[in-house]
């Protein structure tokens, strides 16, 4: 649609080529319901969100040196290979099975629509956060695993009983959460261990169904 473009700039085109497909973004339907409203977030406003929350919980990182421009632009980009490979339920066993190799796929044609030098550096983000080795790794992920459990918590544990989540593993699904922050693990313990006196949560360790 925009190939009149090229007659200015091709690098210009395929970013603004590559900035329409993340549009697709926003038709991505994720579990988790938005608080106050009767429809579950999308895959775009949960990228805003955690960004958002990276700014305002840096302080609680427990790295004290980390590159906080970094641990924003990885979760603006990590969920973009939604756009061909879907949302993952965290807690769907059978589709976790292949989430790595659909989302790999997904990663090399998606950012591949970039210039070279911008397809490298994002895809290098995108590595970044999913190996979640480095500081801003492990602080973008344990952001980006929290704000589900306080949403999840806000509508009275409506998620985790659709599916028949319950404590145990809520908990050891989202235990790397400590690796980036000790303070916002322990927050989660408390939501769940709170979440469980108020019956939103069962306690246990069973499996959900699918």
């Amino acid at each position: 649609m925009f190939d009149f473009l090229q007659r200015l700039s091709p690098r210009l085109h395929r970013q603004i080529e590559f900035l329409l497909t993340l549009d697709c973004l926003k038709n991505v339907e994720r579990r988790t319901w938005v608080t106050g409203q009767d429809r579950r977030e999308n895959s775009a406003e949960h990228s805003w969100h955690v960004a958002v929350a990276a700014l305002v919980l840096s302080e609680y990182a427990s790295s004290a040196e980390i590159n906080l421009e970094k641990v924003i632009q990885m979760l603006l980009l990590h969920d973009i290979v939604e756009i061909e490979a879907g949302d993952t339920f965290l807690y769907d066993e059978h589709s976790n099975q292949d989430k790595k190799s659909r989302e790999q796929e997904a990663a090399s044609r998606l950012f591949s629509l970039l210039p070279e030098d911008q397809a490298a550096a994002f895809r290098s983000l995108w590595e970044e956060f999913e190996t979640r080795q480095t500081p801003e790794a492990k602080f973008a992920a344990a952001v980006d695993r929290i704000l589900p459990i306080l949403m999840n918590f806000a509508r009275k544990g409506q998620l985790w009983q659709e599916h028949g989540v319950k404590a145990g593993l809520v908990r050891s699904r989202n235990r790397h959460i400590e690796e980036g922050s000790k303070t916002l693990w322990d927050v989660v313990n408390t939501v769940i261990d709170e979440a469980i006196a108020r019956g939103f949560l069962e306690p246990g360790e069973t499996e959900p169904t699918a």
